[in-house]
């Protein structure tokens, strides 16, 4: 069985992107590993070299931005890397996604198990999103998404969607997949309130027109998520250590404001349901 491990990273030092730890957490899995490196104006490629593995091996490209329509450059560039792949198994992991180590021999036995079963196209990971700071994690499944597919089997006819999120066949159709229970870690809302800041702007420009960007700037609030935190009690990957411990803004979560929790599975629950009947009461009115 070999595995190659892909994923792309464009000004990760300036946004404060993990993917140095990234690339990191699942390289133990692979036995390449393909970076697309977009022209950056930070030092982002020469992280990626100060890796020193003969595994990573390094695309460099100049990404069209103007494929703004749903971030569609993501998934352009990410299948750029995943042509690059010749594993059986393909790994994703984004930049701002950690895997940790505990979950490496599950995840190993998963696909050497399904390598033999040819139906199955790919494998979906379970997530913990991080919210503000290393030290809370967000508890609403209504609203943030709770499995995505990670592993896919190196096929011409399966390809990176969308904005780079899902894998599906080019004719839209969804991968068959099975769930194991590994988790993905993602700190893509964890990470220095400034850096935060200029992310959120840089993916506006991916998803809008600059008149749209330059609206949702103006109205932007850093921490616009509160109320369904939950302190994280567990470790986080080795690979994390010294970011987490180079980490020094303050951050809080407000927890002595948020509802208990049977009062907030209920506001979940009722959430989709209040938004239909507004739909619904526009929809007549209008």
């Amino acid at each position: 069985m070999k595995v190659s491990g892909f994923t792309i990273i464009k000004n990760g030092v300036t946004f404060a992107y993990p993917f140095r730890e990234a690339v990191l957490s699942i390289l133990p899995l692979c036995d390449e590993f393909i970076v697309n490196v977009g022209d950056s104006k930070d030092e982002t490629l020469e992280v990626v070299k100060s890796m020193r593995d003969e595994r990573i091996r390094i695309i460099q490209r100049t990404w069209d931005m103007s494929l703004r329509k749903n971030a569609q450059v993501l998934s352009v560039e990410t299948n750029h890397a995943l042509k690059e792949c010749n594993g059986d198994w393909c790994f994703y992991i984004q930049s701002d996604e950690v895997l940790h180590e505990k979950y490496i021999p599950v995840v190993r036995r998963a696909m050497e198990k399904y390598l033999a079963i040819p139906k199955v196209e790919g494998i979906r990971f379970s997530y913990k999103h991080f919210y503000g700071s290393y030290d809370y994690y967000q508890d609403n499944y209504r609203r943030w998404y709770v499995r995505e597919t990670r592993i896919i089997r190196n096929k011409k006819d399966i390809v990176s969607w969308g904005d780079a999120m899902d894998f599906r066949h080019p004719d839209g159709s969804k991968v068959r997949t099975v769930d194991i229970k590994a988790e993905i870690y993602h700190y893509g809302h964890a990470r220095p309130p400034r850096a935060m800041a200029e992310k959120t702007f840089g993916f506006y420009k991916l998803y809008h027109n600059d008149e749209e960007a330059s609206k949702l700037e103006k109205a932007f609030q850093l921490y616009d998520d509160l109320g369904n935190l939950k302190r994280f009690e567990e470790t986080h990957p080795a690979v994390m250590s010294d970011r987490i411990d180079n980490s020094n803004w303050q951050f809080d979560a407000k927890l002595d404001e948020q509802p208990p929790d049977w009062v907030r599975a209920i506001l979940i629950f009722l959430n989709p349901v209040t938004k239909r009947i507004k739909n619904l009461i526009v929809k007549k009115n209008g």
